[in-house]
Order: C-alpha cells, then sequence, then structure tokens
C-alpha cells in the first residue's frame, strides 16, 4: 500500500485538488487544512484525508476539536499529525478526543483530566503520525519513498509505502 501526501501553499490548494483521490493526504504549507477542507464543502473530494502539524500554536486539542468539527461538513478520510518531537503522542491525544468518552491520562506530552470532545465524528477516522521519515498509519509502518516538487515548488507531492 502507498500513501500520497500533496504539501501546498494556502495560494496553490486549487491546483492540487484535481490531482487528490480518496486516501490521499493534504497539507496546507502556510494555512489551516481543516478550514481549506470545510472551505471545499460539497466539493470536497469523498476520503482524501489531512496531514496537520502540531505545535505550541495549534495543539492536539485544537486539532481534534478541529477534526471532529470537520467530520460533519465532509467525508473525511485518515488525519496524520506531525510534531517536532513525540508526533505519537500527539496523535494519541487526538484519537482519544475523537471520541465520546471522558478522557484521563498522562503522557510525556500532555495531561488530560475530564477532557471531552463532544460530539465524536459520526464515523471512526484513522489518526497516525509521522516522525522523521516514517508514517504510521492504519496499524502499519510506511517509509517515504519519493518526493517530487511540481508547479514551481509551490506543491509537493511524497510518497511513502509500496
Amino acid at each position: 500500500m502507498a500513501w500520497r501526501r500533496f504539501v501546498a501553499n494556502l495560494d496553490a490548494c486549487d491546483e492540487v485538488v484535481p490531482y487528490l483521490r480518496a486516501g490521499d493526504l493534504l497539507q496546507v504549507r502556510n494555512g489551516d487544512a481543516p478550514m481549506v477542507a470545510a472551505a471545499r464543502g460539497e466539493a470536497w473530494i469523498p476520503g482524501v484525508g489531512l496531514w496537520i502539524v502540531v505545535d505550541d500554536e495549534h495543539p492536539a486539542s485544537l486539532v481534534a476539536r478541529d477534526v471532529a468539527t470537520l467530520s460533519y461538513l465532509v467525508e473525511l478520510g485518515p488525519v496524520v499529525i506531525e510534531a517536532t518531537h513525540r508526533a505519537t503522542q500527539h496523535a494519541q491525544i487526538v484519537r482519544a478526543l475523537l471520541t465520546n468518552d471522558e478522557v484521563n491520562f498522562t503522557i510525556d506530552v500532555a495531561t488530560l483530566v475530564a477532557a471531552y470532545n463532544r460530539p465524536a465524528p459520526r464515523v471512526e477516522l484513522a489518526v497516525g503520525s509521522c516522525e522523521g521519515d516514517v508514517l504510521d498509519l492504519a496499524g502499519e509502518r510506511f517509509a517515504l519513498r519519493t518526493r517530487d516538487v511540481r508547479s514551481e515548488g509551490l506543491v509537493e507531492v511524497w510518497t511513502y509505502g509500496d
């Protein structure tokens, strides 16, 4: 199996859309991927997922809120979390907060006590992570295979796996 990650500047997202298909992942380099997906609304390609960078200004808890809300607007594919450090743990937070359950746990990157993020998405979403050149998604690990630059550097296509 192979995953394609499209990395685009916000102003180049319209150039990427014709190439996206279910299972692909969209990352918006200088913008908010959930907002791009929401703005497309019914024109969103069902099953296209998002690649989201978690940092101090956009922590995993806010990503979970955005993804949960977005799941009611579009048919969303997998979500991949990237972070400078401990992306797997940030993905764990997002995954836990995409349920209707109370979340209580402590890990290196956060402590959650009686945390909720309701309502949960209508369908369970796959949430993975990427650290370095390895994508961890759907219970499998995929190595970065290729990276193509297109549209004068405004769009990149990264392929992971077979």
